[in-house]
């Protein structure tokens, strides 16, 4: 067995087991496989587009502030994975008592980020490990979300302010892209009935979290500018995935 595979081994019984998973950033590049220089440049061209993100105007209305692009996928047993039309994100309010039962639809994610190298690596290796975690499902409904949490001096950025919460998906993936003068940022772990279980934080360009979603609750601690007079920010790519209902 390689290194690699022997994490990815430990990722899967990790999830298994407690329902979520840690990776740092040095461990999810050996299992994506981007060290070769090509690869490089491709990952550096993918975090710079988080640069161009989009006003989150729904969390605008409670006096949040929030960047992002949002694009759909489906995924297949047979491992194909392709782009769906662009669609709103939508919960219930069981899941996001903040924003849920309303569709929102944001601005798509741009057609070169979402059929990037880094993009694909991504969302391949998901839908390798949640493939294992539930073989029976035969089709997923992907969402894919770029966020940029800026945080001010009078406003800390929120990753997530509906608080501890759950999706309403199977699995979520969440990985660092960029941290930027900012400090906290803390994800914690809870269990159904409301006993943290776990907490880390992604400080590294690449350091991932995996949750199960029906399983346990998670939730991410707000962040402040370390230097107020500087821009600050908190990159993420989150992405989930739900099976969808085989017709009878």
């Amino acid at each position: 067995m390689s290194p690699a595979s022997g994490d990815c081994h430990l990722l899967e019984l990790a999830l298994r087991e407690d329902g979520f998973a840690f990776i740092g950033a040095g461990v999810m590049r050996a299992l994506l496989g981007n060290g070769r220089a090509h690869a490089a440049q491709a990952w550096a061209e993918f975090a710079a587009s988080w640069g161009d993100l989009a006003d989150d105007n729904y969390l605008a209305k409670v006096g949040l502030r929030r960047r992002r692009r949002h694009a759909v996928f489906t995924a297949t047993a047979d491992g194909d994975v392709q782009r769906a039309p662009h669609q709103p994100h939508y919960q219930s309010r069981d899941y996001n008592t903040l924003q849920g039962g309303i569709e929102r639809w944001f601005e798509p994610i741009r057609p070169e980020v979402a059929d990037s190298l880094p993009m694909r690596r991504l969302l391949g290796f998901a839908h390798a490990l949640f493939g294992r975690l539930a073989p029976h499902v035969g089709h997923w409904h992907v969402e894919a979300h770029q966020f940029r949490i800026e945080a001010l001096p009078e406003h800390h950025g929120q990753p997530t302010p509906e608080g501890m919460h759950r999706d309403g998906v199977n699995f979520v993936m969440v990985v660092l892209l960029d941290r930027h003068n900012i400090t906290s940022g803390t994800t914690s772990i809870h269990a159904l009935d409301g006993g943290e279980i776990g907490s880390f934080t992604l400080t590294r360009p690449l350091d991932t979290a995996f949750v199960d979603d029906g399983r346990v609750y998670h939730g991410v601690t707000a962040v402040a500018p370390l230097d107020p007079a500087q821009a600050a920010w908190r990159d993420v790519l989150v992405v989930t995935f739900r099976a969808i209902a085989e017709a009878v």
